[in-house]
Parts: C-alpha cells; sequence; structure tokens
C-alpha cells in the first residue's frame, strides 16, 4: 500500500482479485485470512504511472488536476470567508 494516510500504508497486502464500479477499477486486497479491503489502484503499486509525473522524470510535485482541484478549493473558501451567498 504506497498511499500515505491509508491504515495499510507501507504494508504489502496479496491481491486477490479487482472489480469495477462507478469509481473505476479497484483492487481487492486480503489484509488477513478474514478481512479484505477494497482500493484503486493508485494507492498501490500496481498503478500505471502518471503520464505527466512519468514525463517530468518524478519532478511535479503536483500533476494538472491537482492543481485544478486546489485552486477550486481555495475559491471556495474565499467566496465563504468573504460572506458571498453567491456561488458563480
Amino acid at each position: 500500500m504506497t498511499h500515505p494516510f491509508h491504515p495499510f500504508s507501507g504494508q504489502q497486502l496479496l491481491c486477490v482479485g479487482e472489480r469495477y464500479n462507478r469509481s473505476g477499477r479497484r483492487l481487492l486486497l486480503r489484509i488477513d485470512d478474514k478481512s479484505y479491503c477494497s482500493v484503486p489502484p493508485k494507492w498501490t503499486d500496481m498503478s500505471e504511472p502518471d503520464p505527466e509525473i512519468f514525463m517530468g522524470r518524478e519532478r511535479a510535485l503536483f500533476t494538472v488536476n491537482d492543481l485544478m482541484e486546489l485552486a477550486l478549493l481555495v475559491r471556495r473558501l474565499s467566496y465563504a470567508r468573504a460572506g458571498s451567498s453567491t456561488w458563480p
């Protein structure tokens, strides 16, 4: 598990299958004999490399999508702080 905030981060878990749902592809990982968890592949070392990070030789700290989400969050917080009741 490579996602830094997942409770099993840094642990090696056995992938026992995969499934698809509305969110896309999910991996089924066995935690112990009775427990399993479902996670997106990008939270593991089984993900395909992000083209932006690969092309940037892993120097990119953020992807374009990350920065766009951050900009949207800052904009929402700015409107909330200003007390504006209308969101453009």
